[in-house]
């Protein structure tokens, strides 16, 4: 019985798989029909970015990876997402950044990103480093992975990885009291500038959890920028404080990868909030 509930469900996550990549085509075709409709009509397109987000990169997935690195290189231009530039007019820019900062991250991602000259940004669980990542559902592999060590952290070389805070403890912020939360967020920034002598300026979300309330936290807390799991585009205003991202697995379907780098996966938020006014979910 459980065999059979467990293939009905890996069913339904590869039937909904299929539909999201149908559905994020329809929209990049619609997308770039709507771009070549403003040149004609000599209406300048606004550049772009995506950015991307990575746990885990075993070693059995490295060239995986290594592919989406060199498609991520000739289809966009990569930057650090604590430096942006201005986007320039009808150009595609893409971000790549790693929650939990897991020890094979350091092992099999960051040298692929180093051949390219890909910038990374890796958030950080500032009270669990040398741990593993207990929060993940049994089951999982991530579940048994090694959070990254402060040696590890303090080798990175500044120019081209930048280090955000993912809290002290990985928990659902939403769930936590004012307090605790500000906890959280405060003692996870100094722990890590007192620890690697460098300023943490941004913050990730675990779970891609938040509200309005957390955000002023963050913003009280120093944070000059905060990253969700929402699939938007990011950076498309220089005020912008909370960035969209989106996620990927180094075993995405060489399309799938394609049209999250593109952007075509932003349409699921909307999708989101229709979904919660039709069933009143949140």
């Amino acid at each position: 019985m459980r065999g059979g509930q467990e293939t009905m469900v890996a069913a339904l996550r590869s039937s909904k798989r299929v539909v999201t990549v149908v559905l994020s085509a329809l929209f990049w075709c619609l997308d770039c029909l709507w771009r070549l409709v403003m040149r004609l009509f000599g209406r300048e397109v606004s550049g772009s970015c995506v950015v991307l987000y990575y746990h885990s990169i075993p070693a059995e997935y490295r060239q995986l990876f290594a592919g989406q690195m060199d498609k991520l290189a000739r289809l966009t231009k990569p930057i650090n997402v604590d430096a942006v530039p201005p986007l320039n007019p009808g150009l595609k820019y893409s971000a790549v950044t790693f929650d939990d900062s897991f020890e094979n991250i350091f092992d099999n991602a960051l040298p692929e990103l180093s051949k390219r000259n890909i910038p990374a940004t890796v958030f950080v669980p500032a009270d669990l480093l040398g741990q593993t990542a207990a929060w993940w559902p049994i089951g999982a592999r991530e579940r048994q992975e090694k959070i990254s060590t402060a040696e590890r952290l303090a080798q990175l070389p500044a120019e081209m990885t930048t280090i955000g805070s993912h809290t002290l403890t990985h928990p659902k912020l939403p769930t936590l009291g004012a307090a605790e939360a500000e906890r959280e967020l405060r003692l996870s920034k100094a722990h890590l500038e007192e620890m690697l002598k460098r300023p943490i300026k941004i913050f990730s979300f675990p779970y891609g959890a938040f509200d309005k309330n957390l955000v002023s936290l963050c913003e009280n807390a120093g944070y000059e920028r905060v990253f969700t799991t929402l699939p938007l585009l990011a950076f498309r205003t220089p005020s912008e404080f909370v960035t969209g991202r989106v996620g990927v697995e180094p075993t995405d379907w060489n399309l799938e990868f394609y049209l999250k780098l593109m952007g075509a996966y932003r349409w699921l938020p909307y999708a989101f909030s229709i979904k919660r006014l039709i069933f009143g979910r949140t």
